[in-house]
């Protein structure tokens, strides 16, 4: 979903080789294997010339081009064709020359915390009106409905994503249930439990967190998914038993990566302690029972208390004590639900090694059967299942006192982080159905409504007067290459001579209404021919990394990967992404440099785009914001005066 750029540690661990292979495959995807392709290596020559065409219109000077495209060429005239025959060598023994690199470069060496750097939320549309309102029932339908889509899944009952002549690679959904992220030193792993060979007593249960104690709730019984009145009973009990608070052990998984290592280590030295955390990472999913009430009615709010908690009162029902962050989430679960006490809930996802695109199918399947008043949501308990009641898993801290300063550390700093984050919203006043009106690509439009407001902040917020940096910046935008086995993203360099162009010409006076219009289809075109390149893996950024790390050892690092305007360009001020369902209110992640902003955007809906406008506290953030809603009205007031059909469909 979201690319990284903080310092990480690229080193090995002990950890199995095969670690990945230990999660099973699932029946009816195994054989994409062999039907889907390979991820390609694209010719040197081409990705050369592509990196010299993105960084123009960065180059702050002619100089500063001419510079780095004469170190391109000497590089593409120098090492670089043996690194790319040792890169060809590598995508034919392996199935994803990519893979291992990606998994630890851009994640599981990564020790910045998962939150916010890393993790990624949605907000959901409210509990149907057919099913009943009270914390315990949202927890139930929603618990209830997941296990079941985690059933179909197991048993090869899920279709794959695309369409039935382009299938889309389906490998990471093994890394959706019964998994988690473990902690090490210097680097990270990912282990399932899915394989287990005794599934009714190892697996089918869920994690349920309330006041910071951890529940085990199982929620499937001889492979029968428990029915919603029965799982009312247990989530109720949860809460009816939850009446003080319990040592924030899940603070401990925000912390950076080798604090919670250390911490880890400690915390499973006492045996009874390393029994739960094993009935943790083996759960099916986590569900945060939070005990605060973000208003519904305000996005900030909301998307706030999903993305790092509720670090403050908040103007309405949440007591003033609470301050709870992350204290009651585990934060190494790639699926955690979250279920507030006004029946707010939402989803927060670990994307090491699964990104945001599965777990948005998966989100969107139960939500659409919940909201189908026909579904079997198992009100009825005239064939309830026969559960064990959930049983608390308290951890023994009276051995290691240590851990109890860890864990004020922890949430000392979690507190500390999520007030140093500044988050915005944005809706536009038309959306998709508008802008198809004009023959234009949606996202290609949202992406140069970015370009044009960020332009136009960076023009007054630059210094000496702010910390924005100067425009163009570094752009990125994900594009999905689950085309080939085992694909992931490629980088969309959003940032086209094109781009600057229009840019450019919507704050020049003497520039008139139908050089305008031109330049902006011209741009779009060229956004859209970038993003469909990238989807083909023939991109830059993921082939420059692979011919960085095929340099031998103890060979120095070409000039090109230290040029000044190299850098700049994969330098991702601007971090955007967008993904689609009906059934989500809310979805974003944070920025990944200091100066930087991450923009989560919606273009799906017919009468609205979305923007979730991330960044650090110090950031400009409520102007960006407003220059992204001021862009959006200046780019569809340019076609509806040149077309008054056009204007009357967007307004």
């Amino acid at each position: 979903m979201r690319p990284l750029a903080f310092r990480r540690a690229m080193s090995t661990s002990v950890r199995p080789a095969d670690w990945k292979s230990l999660a099973p495959q699932i029946p009816n995807f195994a054989s994409q294997k062999n039907s889907l392709p390979r991820l390609p290596i694209p010719p040197l020559a081409r990705t050369l010339d592509r990196l010299k065409t993105s960084l123009r219109p960065l180059a702050r000077s002619d100089d500063e081009y001419r510079t780095v495209a004469r170190k391109i060429d000497e590089f593409g005239s120098g090492i670089a064709p043996l690194l790319q025959k040792k890169l060809e060598q590598r995508q034919q023994n392996t199935v994803h020359w990519l893979e291992e690199w990606w998994d630890d470069y851009s994640y599981l060496a990564y020790r910045d915390p998962v939150v916010v750097y890393v993790s990624y939320y949605y907000g959901f549309e409210p509990q149907p009106v057919h099913l009943p309102q009270t914390p315990a029932a949202r927890a139930a339908a929603i618990t209830r409905s997941a296990m079941l889509f985690r059933q179909s899944l197991r048993a090869g009952q899920v279709s794959p994503d695309g369409t039935p002549d382009n299938p889309l690679c389906m490998d990471t959904y093994r890394w959706m249930f019964d998994c988690c992220r473990i902690p090490g030193i210097p680097v990270d792993q990912s282990i399932s439990y899915a394989g287990s060979p005794n599934p009714d007593t190892d697996l089918g249960h869920v994690m349920v967190i309330r006041k910071n104690r951890f529940w085990k709730l199982k929620a499937e019984v001889d492979g029968n998914v428990l029915r919603m009145g029965e799982l009312i009973k247990q989530f109720q009990y949860i809460y009816d038993q939850s009446t003080t608070e319990y040592p924030a052990v899940g603070a401990l998984t925000a912390s950076d990566r080798d604090t919670w290592a250390k911490d880890f280590t400690l915390l499973a030295s006492v045996p009874l302690n390393a029994k739960h955390l094993h009935t943790v990472h083996s759960s099916a999913f986590v569900v945060s029972l939070d005990d605060s009430y973000p208003p519904p009615v305000n996005e900030v709010d909301v998307s706030r208390a999903l993305w790092h908690g509720v670090i403050g009162p908040t103007p309405s029902q949440t007591p003033l004590h609470i301050s709870r962050a992350l204290e009651s989430r585990y934060v190494d679960k790639p699926v955690q639900f979250v279920v507030f006490d006004n029946g707010i809930a939402g989803l927060m996802g670990e994307h090491s090694v699964m990104d945001g695109t599965p777990t948005a199918r998966m989100c969107d399947d139960i939500l659409t059967w919940l909201a189908d008043p026909n579904f079997d949501s198992g009100l009825s308990t005239t064939r309830a299942i026969q559960a064990p009641e959930p049983v608390p898993l308290d951890f023994d801290l009276s051995r290691i006192p240590a851990i109890q300063a860890s864990i004020t550390s922890a949430k000392d700093r979690l507190h500390a982080l999520a007030s140093a984050q500044a988050l915005s919203f944005v809706r536009t006043k038309y959306g998709k159905r508008a802008i198809k009106s004009c023959g234009v690509g949606p996202d290609g439009w949202a992406q140069l409504v970015i370009q044009l407001a960020y332009s136009r902040l960076a023009a007054r917020e630059a210094p000496p007067k702010g910390k924005v940096t100067p425009w163009p910046v570094g752009a990125y935008e994900a594009a999905s290459t689950r085309r080939f086995f085992k694909g992931r993203t490629e980088t969309i360099r959003v940032v086209t001579n094109e781009a600057v162009d229009w840019v450019r010409s919507m704050e020049d006076p003497t520039s008139d209404k139908e050089q305008r219009l031109s330049l902006f289809k011209k741009a779009v075109t060229r956004h859209g021919v970038v993003a469909r390149e990238a989807g083909m893996a023939e991109g830059v950024d993921r082939h420059m990394l692979g011919l960085k790390l095929s340099l031998p050892p103890s060979t120095p690092l070409p000039e090109l990967y230290s040029d000044p305007l190299y850098i700049r360009g994969s330098r991702w001020t601007l971090s955007t992404s967008a993904i689609f369902s009906s059934r989500f209110r809310e979805y974003g992640w944070g920025a990944v440099v200091p100066e930087g902003f991450g923009v989560a955007y919606v273009t799906g809906f017919d009468d609205f785009l979305q923007f979730t406008i991330t960044s650090r506290a110090e950031m400009p953030n409520a102007e960006f914001a407003k220059e992204i809603e001021r862009a959006a009205e200046d780019t569809y007031r340019l076609f509806a005066e040149a077309d008054l059909t056009v204007g009357r469909a967007m307004l």
